[in-house]
């Protein structure tokens, strides 16, 4: 999710799951190849495993993105052309891609032959005017054909002419029966699923289907229910860690952020909804709101914050969890 799932939020749900593969935001061929790498693709190994987002369009660009993102150590190369924002379409990649399979397959190719590690494709079941029943078998076959073994699909078409980003993530109908029919029909692929998934109960629905659902913004406002999907369907440990576990682990993680200059912002703005329906709640976001960005503020914000909270919701632990960076969980 661009703007989102950076670093920082990253090595967060990292504390919260041990276990689900964490996603980085889409980043676009171009900027890897022509910007700041380390700024780009620097990333904790605390975060493993972790799969790297690709936009982009040019087969070439993409597969010298995925070579180098695959030498800094990503454990997976997703090339997403689900993504409907404004931005994406002006650059001629994003979900307006899913009208030209040859050319995605070109792409995956390229990236298959560039890389050892998995190359994968996030897509939707279509777009504007397409009949998704139609286009989607051909679609996952013109890639599979290309060496694309892994798709994650979101479950809604995608319409690029009359809705807002925000709108195509919740106007378009699902339609999970669609991509569970793509399963049956290519039993060899792996078909994950993403959409409108926001507790551990509908994923063990869609497990029974599929080999993997995708938790994008349900984990990132309810990070906490990553624990409760960490324990349910990946065998985690019941009852660890607390509230109190994670804001720990991240203050020694805001020091060293902190002492190399920046504000502590930057990481406490994915922490917002840490104790979301817990008492305290409003307080904790307030304060790291506005403590946050105070000029030499440092990794003491999460320290007074935690101080503030009732014992009652630092120590529950994932029992208590209701509900992704996009987590992936695995059946």
């Amino acid at each position: 999710m661009i703007d989102w799932t950076d670093r920082h939020c990253r090595f967060f749900h990292r504390q919260i799951t041990p276990r689900a593969m964490l996603y980085t935001e889409m980043i676009v061929a171009d900027a890897i190849l022509h910007g700041d790498r380390e700024h780009i693709l620097g990333f904790d190994n605390q975060e493993h495993p972790v799969a790297l987002q690709l936009g982009g369009s040019d087969p070439e660009k993409l597969a010298q993105a995925a070579r180098i993102g695959a030498d800094f150590g990503f454990d997976m190369i997703n090339l997403n052309i689900g993504c409907p924002s404004d931005r994406v379409r002006s650059g001629a990649f994003g979900a307006c891609l899913m009208r030209d399979p040859p050319l995605v397959a070109a792409c995956v190719a390229a990236m298959k032959e560039a890389v050892s590690v998995p190359v994968s494709v996030k897509c939707r079941i279509g777009v504007d005017e397409q009949e998704p029943h139609e286009i989607l078998p051909r679609f996952i076959e013109t890639l599979s054909q290309a060496g694309c073994a892994h798709f994650i699909i979101h479950a809604r078409k995608a319409w690029l002419d009359g809705l807002s980003p925000k709108q195509n993530r919740s106007v378009p109908p699902l339609d999970y029966e669609l991509v569970y029919g793509i399963k049956k029909s290519f039993p060899d692929l792996s078909i994950m699923l993403n959409g409108g998934v926001r507790d551990v109960a509908a994923a063990q629905t869609h497990l029974s289907h599929l080999d993997g659902v995708m938790i994008g913004r349900a984990a990132y406002e309810q990070p906490f229910s990553l624990a409760e999907f960490d324990r349910v369907l990946l065998g985690g440990e019941r009852g660890r860690p607390t509230r109190r576990d994670i804001v720990e682990a991240m203050i020694p993680y805001l020091a060293r952020l902190c002492a190399q200059g920046d504000k502590p912002h930057r990481v406490t703005r994915h922490m917002l909804g840490l104790f979301h329906g817990q008492p305290g709640a409003r307080k904790w976001r307030q304060f790291l709101t506005v403590e946050g960005v105070r000029d030499g503020a440092g990794p003491e914000v999460l320290e007074k914050a935690l101080a503030m909270m009732p014992e009652q919701s630092l120590n529950h632990g994932q029992e208590e969890a209701t509900g992704s960076s996009d987590g992936i969980f695995k059946r």
